[in-house]
This record gives structure tokens, C-alpha cells and sequence, in this order.
């Protein structure tokens, strides 16, 4: 039976038998698409570039000099370990090369990639990378020994340690035929010898260097986790530039840090009518005003090139949101252990469940690693039931008034009760507008959640009716001016409050 050889995600596999895209991916979720680059392609398409794939990412360098030559030279065709590093710099290999070195300092800047030796023997040749303006002797040639330049992934370089590796050094293929290289989701595609199989794109958020946390980027970042925490990444806009997930737009982001958009930054709309959309940088293009750095693709940023509007991606991301808003107290703490971060709470008595943590995002929760948890007796939590399907705008800005959008367990203000209807009074954002939306026809139904529309002056009031009726919403408006969101589960939970408390609320099931 013949054999083949293809790549998968980096990796070389050897496939006897069915040769089918299933067989390989078996347990990848089938709404993904994956990057099918046949071998012609590559033969036609190459790039002056180079992709270093590392046990801590991807990184792309523009060889300088004699670089082009080196790279595809055997010089570089087997792995090297991380044989030093420090602040400054990461040098791979020994290799033997031929370089004469100088005996003397020179300057580098970040991201410069040099070829110099240990103890001025060129037998103990590295692959050296500068993590920082320096000046240092590296046994270089006289010219310096400079043979290319990080363009992407610079922050892998801060993440090496010790233990790492370069496993694979190829030249970058501009994947622009797409007859040969494209997305698919056919599970049943046959492969062929040669083939590199994409399936997924991995991003480290912006400032995540462990051991080292910096928290400039936090609010970012949490967004980030926010939005692709299922994992999946919705291709809504597929540019010449970039790709975009439009999931959670309009949503303020603040500006945090703003870099020029090489290939493979991750970055947030902080401006405009797509404000808090993900996109990712398939080309270098200038910083702009309106986004901000959030992260940065470490593998399969051939994937979001050839990504088709409509496709949807699988994610991961590092690290895994810290989020342990509406998780019972145990839940939370057997987390906090396995994140390796201490717990200060309020109470510990009964069955509690966590509503507010400090710090509130994930990289500041690492840097800390101490988090401060309120919690609430889980008899004060009420559970609740949106209906996306009737009334899927008012359930979206429902969520983001309560916070639900963020964790799981989100907040009203309990405003006022009288007889059989409790009201909320949530604070609305300006520039929110609730339209007319699954208005109740015949009668509204006990326990029904409601919230008022912009028909009438009680705009984004929220209600509740514990008792059948035919003449007025859970708000006690018109059904004209009420938008049904869905239902309150627990309704016998809310004769525990008292007005002006806030409530608890949770989506069942979620």
C-alpha cells in the first residue's frame, strides 16, 4: 500500500491507508476550516522570507546579506536547541560554519538575527537573535554577522526558555492561487503527497512574556478572551490585509498600545461602527489610531491568508481566561490552584457563588496571582432564560447592561414592586437604541422578562410579572412598548431583595 507524506500544523506525517482529510483531524470541530496548500503552489509562489517555527511560535525573517543563501542552505535544515539566553539575546544551535569572526562588539537592535560562535570558534556557530538594542561581541564576522531581520512574531523572542528548540526553518509561500491552496471544511477531501494541512491559528495575547505579566494591555486582552473563548473565530470581513471578527462590535475598547500591524498582530478596532472587532494582520501595514495591540499569531497565520469571508477558524489562545465570576466557591478554588494563584474571600459559609473578582482580567490576575472574590449564598443567585431566537438584539443589549455578556452571572438594580411586577432600572448607555422587538400579542405569560422599547419614555426598564395578564407588559407598558427577552426561572428568589439591592442573575444551562 502506498505511502504519503504531508504536514500537518508543522508537523511531518506519514499516512498508510485511507487518505482522507477526516482521518487526520478526527477530532477537530467540523464548522472549522482548515488550509489546504497543495505542493505546486509552493513551487510558484515563494516569498524573500522566511518562517522559523519554534516550541514557543512562529517567527518570519527577511534575510539581509548573505542570509537567503544561509537559510537555504543544509545549514539550517535540522532543529537546533536554545543553547543560551538572556535579556539581550538567544542563541541556537552549535552548528560548524565557515564565518571568520572579528573579536569585536558591535550594536545590534531588536530583532536583528545574527550568525556569530562561542569562544570565536567557528566549529560552535549560533543562530542568534537580539531580543534588544544592544552592544555585544557574538564572535560575528566583520560585517557584523547580521543575515536577516525578525518581521513577525517578535514577542516569541521574549518567551524562549530554557528547553526550547528551532524545529523547522522553510521559506514563506505567498499562498495567491487559490486553485491550489484554499479553505475547506469537506472532511472527505483526498490528500496528496506533499500537502501542508493548516487547521487551526494560535495566538499569544499581548503581554503574556511568562514569567513575566504585563498588564498594559489588559482591558485588551480580556476582550480578546471574551470574544474567542468557544475557540472559534468568525471570518466576517476577509480583506487584503487582514481578517475580521465582527462577533462583539460595538463594544468600548480602550487604547491601549498601538504598533505598527505586522503579519500576525492581533489587534481591536477602538473607533468607528466596527469598534471592538478582532482582526488579524495577514500583510505589514501601518499602526492606526483607531486599533489597538492585543496579541500576536504564533502559528497558522497561513490559515488567516487564505481564510474566505464566511469561513470560521479554530482558536486557541494563551493564556486561558481567569474569569471566576458565577463559578460556586469550590469551583473557583480548585481553578485558582491549578493557575497557581491564591484566593482572598469575603465568606465561606453555605454554598456560595462568586460575583465580583479583583483584579477583574485574566493578565492582571496572573501578575498579581492573588485575586480578592465577593461572593453571594447561591439561593440569592436567580436563574433565567433569554430567547435569542425571537429577540435576539434586545437579548444582546440585555446582556451587556446586566454583564452577562462578560461572565456568567450578571447585575440588576432592583428599582421598585408593587403587587405583582418588580422592576430594574439598569443603567443605558448612551447612543443604545431598543426597537420595537417580540411584542407581546394576546396576553403575557407569569414570569415573564421583559424590558421597555424607545416607544415609550421608560425606555430600558426591565420587568418582571409573577401573574398572568392581558392588558400590560412586565413593565406595566402598553405591549406595544414591551420587548419580551425571556423568562425568570426562580421568581420565588426575588421576594429576598429589597429595593435598591442589586440581583443576581445567571443564564441556566450556560
Amino acid at each position: 500500500m502506498s505511502v504519503i507524506t504531508i504536514h500537518l500544523d508543522g508537523k511531518k506525517l506519514e499516512i498508510e491507508g485511507e487518505k482522507r482529510l477526516g482521518t487526520v483531524i478526527p477530532d477537530r470541530d467540523p464548522r472549522c476550516s482548515v488550509a489546504v496548500i497543495r505542493p505546486a503552489s509552493r513551487e510558484s509562489a515563494r516569498t524573500s522570507s522566511y518562517r522559523v517555527t519554534t516550541t514557543r511560535g512562529e517567527i518570519t525573517i527577511e534575510p539581509s546579506g548573505k542570509g537567503a543563501d544561509l537559510f537555504e542552505s543544509p545549514l539550517f535544515s535540522q532543529s537546533y536547541p536554545l543553547h543560551w539566553h538572556d535579556r539581550y539575546a538567544a542563541a541556537f544551535g552549535p552548528f560548524s560554519s565557515t564565518i571568520h569572526p572579528e573579536r569585536a562588539p558591535r550594536l545590534y537592535e531588536r530583532g536583528d538575527v545574527i550568525l556569530g560562535c562561542g569562544g570565536y570558534d567557528p566549529k560552535r556557530s549560533y543562530l542568534i537573535f537580539s531580543k534588544m538594542r544592544h552592544t555585544a561581541d557574538f564572535g560575528a564576522a566583520i560585517d557584523g554577522g547580521v543575515i536577516g531581520r525578525v518581521v513577525s512574531g517578535l514577542g516569541v523572542l521574549d518567551r524562549w526558555d530554557t528547553g526550547d528548540a528551532i524545529t523547522r526553518i522553510e521559506q514563506v509561500v505567498s499562498w495567491a492561487d487559490t486553485t491550489r491552496s484554499f479553505t475547506t471544511t469537506d472532511r472527505n477531501l483526498v490528500l496528496e503527497n506533499g500537502m501542508e494541512i493548516v487547521t487551526r491559528v494560535v495566538i499569544s495575547a499581548q503581554g503574556f512574556l511568562p514569567p513575566a505579566i504585563d498588564t498594559t494591555t489588559a482591558e485588551s486582552v480580556e476582550h480578546l478572551l471574551i470574544t474567542l473563548e468557544k475557540g472559534l473565530f468568525s471570518v466576517d470581513r476577509s480583506g487584503s490585509n487582514h481578517i475580521a471578527d465582527f462577533t462583539r462590535v460595538e463594544t468600548d475598547i480602550p487604547q491601549e498600545l498601538r504598533l505598527p500591524r505586522r503579519e500576525g498582530l492581533v489587534t481591536i478596532r477602538t473607533r468607528g461602527k466596527n469598534r471592538g472587532g478582532i482582526y488579524i494582520s495577514t500583510r505589514d501595514i501601518p499602526a492606526s489610531p483607531a486599533h489597538t495591540a492585543a496579541g500576536q499569531v504564533t502559528h497558522g497565520i497561513e490559515l488567516a491568508r487564505i481564510a474566505r469571508e464566511g469561513d470560521i477558524l479554530c482558536v486557541g489562545i494563551e493564556p486561558e481566561r481567569f474569569d471566576l465570576i458565577g463559578k460556586t466557591l469550590a469551583e473557583a478554588q480548585v481553578i485558582s490552584r491549578e493557575r497557581g494563584i491564591s484566593l482572598a474571600i469575603d465568606s465561606t459559609q453555605g454554598d456560595r457563588v462568586v460575583v465580583d473578582q479583583s483584579p477583574a482580567t485574566t493578565l492582571e490576575s496572573l501578575h498579581a496571582r492573588s485575586v480578592d472574590l465577593v461572593t453571594v449564598a447561591f439561593d440569592r443567585v436567580i436563574d433565567i432564560s433569554l430567547d435569542d431566537v425571537h429577540a435576539p438584539v434586545s437579548c444582546d443589549i440585555f446582556r451587556k447592561l446586566t454583564g452577562l455578556n462578560q461572565h456568567r452571572v450578571g447585575r440588576l438594580p432592583f428599582f421598585f414592586q408593587f403587587e405583582d411586577v418588580y422592576l430594574f432600572k439598569p443603567v443605558i448607555p448612551r447612543g443604545v437604541k431598543i426597537l420595537p422587538e417580540n411584542t407581546p400579542g394576546d396576553a403575557v405569560p407569569a414570569n415573564t422578562l421583559a424590558i421597555t422599547n424607545d416607544s415609550r419614555r421608560g425606555s430600558g426598564m426591565v420587568g418582571v410579572r409573577t401573574t398572568d395578564n392581558s392588558e400590560f407588559g412586565p413593565t406595566s407598558e402598553p405591549f406595544e412598548g414591551t420587548n419580551v427577552v425571556g423568562r425568570v426561572l426562580e421568581p420565588e428568589k426575588l421576594k429576598e431583595y429589597q429595593e435598591k439591592e442589586t440581583v443576581f442573575i445567571r443564564e441556566a444551562g450556560k
